[in-house]
């Protein structure tokens, strides 16, 4: 079976780093590189972040580059009181020294991207992708296929009753790349809080996972408590939801997500200031620049993410589905 190629673009933060053990840990995938842009956490932190993640899964071979450490208009907001102190669930696991690369994230976006085609899976805001955008559109047009975690349809947002937080960090940066999508006759696969708001981390999963590999168990456990503690305080929500893990699930299964097609386009100014406004009934009438994503079978999300994090097969997970149930 021949991999596709994929760049994960993330901030890590709690959720891409489960996301992006997954996407190691996915045959059907080989990630070329990791490139950081700021969000959840800033920029130093999430390239810190994203190779204790590495460190973890044995995969330090996989390069990580450092990108844009603001948004292109807006004040830069984090999202530590989400993530934690150090982004990684005030876990304060030891740093891994070096691994530094000589060139930025857009730089490396750029290169690879003009000379193979390579997919993108953005878990954060889309900032590296409107800096490339600048510096080489043609190298963001060869992009295979681009996977964003971010907007919403008809969910209420993260951060405004409108907005999804990557989205609202640097609305500008999306809305570039939805424009420049529509140009184009190309369509993002939006992956929005409409269907990762159904997938719930709770304790119950955890500690089965915990069980089957105490190593790994024990990992996603630490850096997920204050996870948990957040959704509880916040949405009274018992467990977590891991948003950018689907993203990563559904660039491997497709069939785990249903939507629609439609044309998007990003609120960048107002009270609604990163809305993903969904032209659904055709207002506009113009050509859909997106996949909307509005179903999502959370079983079979859960049965992917844990045989593939614990190397296991999804025969052997015999009890997960008297805890998630299956639709």
């Amino acid at each position: 079976m021949e991999k596709r190629k994929v760049i994960i673009d993330c901030d890590p933060g709690i959720d891409d780093s489960l996301a992006i053990m997954l996407a190691l840990k996915s045959k059907e995938i080989e990630v070329i590189g990791i490139t950081i842009v700021c969000g959840n956490s800033p920029v130093e932190m999430g390239f810190e972040n994203a190779k204790k993640v590495l460190k973890q899964v044995g995969r330090l071979d996989v390069p990580v580059f450092v990108g844009e450490s603001k948004p292109i208009k807006r004040d830069y907001v984090n999202a530590l009181d989400t993530h934690g102190e150090d982004g990684l669930g005030e876990s304060f696991l030891p740093e891994v020294a070096g691994y530094e690369q000589e060139i930025g994230a857009v730089d490396f976006l750029a290169s690879v991207l003009k000379r193979e085609k390579v997919s993108v899976i953005a878990l954060g805001p889309m900032t590296n992708l409107a800096a490339l955008i600048e510096r080489d559109l043609d190298a963001f047009y060869n992009m295979e296929e681009l996977v964003s975690m971010g907007g919403a349809f008809k969910s209420h947002g993260n951060c405004s009753p409108v907005a999804e937080y990557n989205y609202w960090c640097d609305p500008d940066a999306a809305a570039l790349v939805y424009e420049k999508m529509y140009q184009k006759g190309k369509r993002i696969h939006m992956v929005g809080l409409d269907v990762t708001r159904k997938i719930v981390l709770t304790p119950t999963i955890l500690e089965y996972i915990c069980r089957l590999n105490p190593e790994t168990g024990d990992f996603i456990k630490k850096i997920t408590k204050f996870y948990f503690d957040f959704h509880w305080q916040w949405e009274h929500i018992i467990g977590c939801v891991i948003n950018d893990p689907l993203a990563v699930a559904y660039f491997v299964d497709r069939s785990i997500c249903g939507g629609f097609d439609s044309f998007v386009q990003i609120e960048t100014q107002g009270i609604s200031l990163g809305q993903s406004v969904v032209d659904s009934m055709g207002f506009y009438k113009k050509e859909p620049n997106a996949r909307v994503l509005t179903e999502v079978d959370s079983y079979r999300f859960f049965e992917l993410f844990i045989s593939r994090l614990l190397d296991t097969t999804p025969e052997k997970l015999d009890i997960l589905q008297d805890m998630i149930g299956r639709v």
